[in-house]
């Protein structure tokens, strides 16, 4: 059976539905399957929960989908470049729960390996370790962290071969293979395909098992967050 789908509306045919929990790949705006994105707000679910590091700025990324109400709630680690979102949360509107980055990524990857849930001092103290359980080992306080998973991964890759083998280009690999063992069906939009065997196993960052679809996006856009430029020597 391909995994190969002609775009994003044909790849999210059949899985999407409405209160789902959709973990997507991303960093800032570096690895963000922003077609798969785009192809959630035209599908119209709504109730969403997502998970990811950021929820993108107010007319990109996952912030498309905040701009049209559906996402119900968000599991995140940094929240700070979008307006929509703010103004969602401070009125009661939108659903957060705060994660700290490292906590998020291991979170994520627990849920991909099939561990329940493990033990961190990150948060100890703050507002992140209200409502969950500690224990103390070798006289320090750790707080229990439950692993996520998701119905949906959605995930951006530089690269895949017909069986889903994925490579990632650079700093774009963040999330992207921590989200896509996460996912019960994890979707793939990829800007190259390449054939068969054309991916040196070494060279493969996530294995195709852990990838149900892909859609082939040749020329995407890539957003820059923040434009910086330093004075060089003449």
């Amino acid at each position: 059976m391909t995994k190969l789908f002609g775009d994003a509306a044909a790849a999210l045919s059949g899985v999407l539905k409405d209160g789902q929990t959709l973990a997507v790949g991303g960093f800032g705006l570096c690895g963000i399957p922003a077609s798969l994105i785009e192809g959630v707000r035209a599908s119209g679910v709504r109730d969403l929960t997502c998970i990811s590091n950021n929820a993108g700025v107010d007319d990109f990324g996952l912030g498309l989908l905040l701009q049209t109400r559906q996402i119900k709630r968000m599991i995140a680690s940094y929240v700070g470049e979008n307006k929509e979102f703010e103004r969602q949360y401070l009125s009661g509107e939108l659903e957060l729960e705060f994660t700290p980055q490292g906590t998020l990524a291991e979170r994520l990857r627990a849920g991909g390996a099939g561990i329940a849930a493990f033990f961190t001092r990150t948060g100890v103290g703050t507002v992140v370790e209200q409502g969950k359980e500690t224990r103390t080992f070798r006289g320090q306080t750790y707080i229990m962290e439950e692993a996520l998973t998701a119905d949906i991964a959605l995930v951006k890759a530089q690269r895949a071969d017909p069986s889903g083998n994925l490579v990632f280009s650079r700093t774009a690999r963040n999330f992207n293979p921590d989200v896509a063992m996460a996912g019960g069906i994890t979707i793939a939009e990829v800007e190259e395909l390449v054939p068969e065997g054309a991916i040196d196993p070494d060279a493969v960052h996530l294995p195709g098992i852990f990838v149900d679809r892909i859609i082939v996006v040749p020329d995407p856009e890539k957003r820059i967050e923040r434009k910086s430029f330093r004075v060089r020597p003449a």
